[in-house]
């Protein structure tokens, strides 16, 4: 029997395009090339290519096939492992849903819903999930930091409302401190911005997959930042202590899993997504800080930390993801 064709997207628009080929490093050595026949796409600014032993030819995008060996390849399913635009916004899920290709992340509706964290935070709140309260900025329409002040208590968080990665993220601790600074920081970013008040607590954050028509809840990670917050180089270079699995009771334990199953499944979640919270102890309630769709799989990211404290080896948690394209 043939192996099913993957096509195994990387790349990006955006400035995490950065995260996408760190991520890619480790997917690649963890598809079973027993199971599946992959191939690498590159989507960038510039085109979209085959890359093959250092050679990269474009790929035709009116059916999303390369040339292979003189051969037309046509794909089985898309394993998506793209950080930003377009592969964590639904833009690439929308085009592969017009040619019926199938593939590992959630619809393009809830992939682009997601990516805007206001509108997140507003789905989660109106299905009684608790979340900070925040004010959304357009840069159109904004007119200065007064009118923030008055409608959010400090400390806020000030991010851009589109993409991940903590990339223009800041934390303003009182009046006094540059919030328009700060809200100017992450308009370099997008076009709007989120302004959300500081929830005091512990940082956990869990990964969630579904396979074989069940909704697994991975172990659960504590995040205690070096820094004031949990930013770009927190995140990424190191500047933080990541506790997989968090050293929490159990009774926090299966409040955040139950949290997380719910979530996943108000949202739609298909393949992989890690969901953020901050755990108050004071009111033993665990407040939802975003979903991410393409969690990031760097040697150094959360979820690839929790697959293995689970017991499954990366092979498996791959393999796991791209069979769900094929239900039985």
């Amino acid at each position: 029997m043939n192996k099913p064709k993957i096509a195994f997207v990387t790349g990006g628009y955006s400035g995490e395009a950065e995260i996408s080929y760190k991520s890619a490093k480790t997917i690649e050595k963890n598809i079973d090339p027993a199971k599946f026949e992959y191939y690498k796409i590159d989507i960038t600014p510039d085109g979209w290519f085959y890359e093959n032993d250092g050679k990269k030819s474009e790929v035709d995008k009116n059916d999303f096939s390369i040339i292979h060996e003189n051969q037309k390849i046509h794909f089985d399913a898309a394993l998506i492992g793209i950080h930003g635009t377009p592969g964590e916004d639904g833009k690439l899920q929308g085009y592969f849903d017009l040619l019926q290709l199938p593939y590992t992340s959630c619809d393009c509706a809830v992939s682009g819903l997601t990516f805007n964290k206001r509108y997140t935070v507003a789905v989660a709140a109106f299905s009684g999930i608790r979340v900070a309260n925040s004010v959304l900025l357009f840069k159109s329409k904004y007119q200065g930091p007064d009118s923030i002040i008055k409608n959010l208590k400090f400390p806020l968080f000030v991010k851009p409302n589109n993409g991940g990665s903590s990339i223009g993220m800041s934390k303003v601790n009182s009046p006094s401190e540059e919030l328009g600074a700060a809200i100017e920081k992450a308009f370099k970013e997008d076009d709007q911005v989120l302004v959300e008040e500081f929830v005091k607590g512990r940082e956990l954050t869990i990964g969630v997959f579904s396979s074989k028509g069940k909704i697994i809840a991975l172990p659960i990670t504590e995040i205690i930042s070096k820094k004031d917050f949990f930013d770009f180089e927190a995140k990424y270079l190191g500047a933080s202590e990541e506790i997989t699995p968090a050293h929490i009771s159990d009774e926090i334990a299966a409040h955040i899993k139950e949290q997380a199953t719910k979530i996943y499944q108000i949202f739609n979640c298909r393949g992989i997504v890690r969901i953020d919270f901050i755990y108050n102890e004071e009111e033993k309630r665990a407040y939802m800080l975003e979903i991410n769709t393409v969690p990031g799989q760097t040697d150094a990211s959360l979820v690839p930390q929790q697959v293995r404290a689970m017991g499954w080896t990366l092979m498996d948690f791959y393999t796991a993801l791209i069979e769900e394209c094929f239900p039985a």
